[in-house]
């Protein structure tokens, strides 16, 4: 289960990253859950979804993509609660149980519905300009996380996230694709080679993709 603790770093996390994209972003208020509409859609393509074509589950993949989600439900509880860590750590706990949603006029059962039933509920919601916690939990079980994995993650991508603004992301200069491959397959095999307790561990990161990205040819 998720603890106090990780979720209140995590939330810290955020606001700093967000604050180092725009200093102003609570009052900016960005549409964070659109955002989750795309990642939720690209999630649903690592999952594969084509009934005329033979396809395989990404799972690692599919995981990060749920990170990516966690991000941006991060970000909007933070300008629900215009920056204010308390309230958004309650909010974080307060529905975190839930095990069912009123959508389009219906109830639905998040126990009633496959992975990709619930991640297409999660792009109808952020759609909606809403989003559910005991939804996105229960996305987690499908994709085999617990929340320790998701903040282990979490932290992982938050290291990606600022490595890719320190070279260029919001000028347009970053270049995502390393040797053929996204920069987020080359951090789900760092991550594999570091130990995530270490307390050297967002640094150790750091470099690790700081020297695959001076040295790797890109592409």
């Amino acid at each position: 289960m998720l603890s106090t603790n990780q979720a209140a770093t995590m939330l810290a996390l955020q606001d700093k990253m967000n604050a180092k994209v725009n200093p102003d972003w609570i009052a900016v208020k960005s549409p964070f859950l659109r955002a989750v509409v795309i990642e939720a859609a690209e999630a649903i393509e690592h999952h594969g979804w084509k009934w005329w074509k033979k396809q395989e589950c990404d799972l690692e993949q599919l995981q990060m993509e749920l990170v990516d989600i966690w991000h941006f439900v991060l970000s909007a509880i933070l300008i629900k609660h215009e920056g204010a860590q308390q309230p958004a750590l309650d909010d974080v706990f307060a529905e975190l149980g839930s095990t069912s949603v009123t959508f389009d006029g219906q109830q639905i059962s998040y126990a009633s519905l496959n992975l990709l039933e619930k991640l297409e509920l999660t792009i109808g919601l952020a759609a909606a300009k809403r989003y559910s916690l005991g939804l996105f939990s229960a996305l987690l079980a499908d994709c085999q996380m617990s929340w320790d994995d998701l903040y282990a993650q979490y932290v992982s991508k938050n290291v990606l996230n600022f490595f890719r603004q320190d070279n260029g992301y919001k000028e347009g200069s970053y270049v995502k694709i390393w040797s053929g491959r996204e920069d987020n397959e080359h951090l789900v095999e760092i991550m594999a080679k570091l130990d995530v307790k270490s307390d050297s561990y967002q640094t150790d990161l750091y470099n690790e993709l700081q020297a695959r990205y001076n040295l790797l040819d890109m592409a």
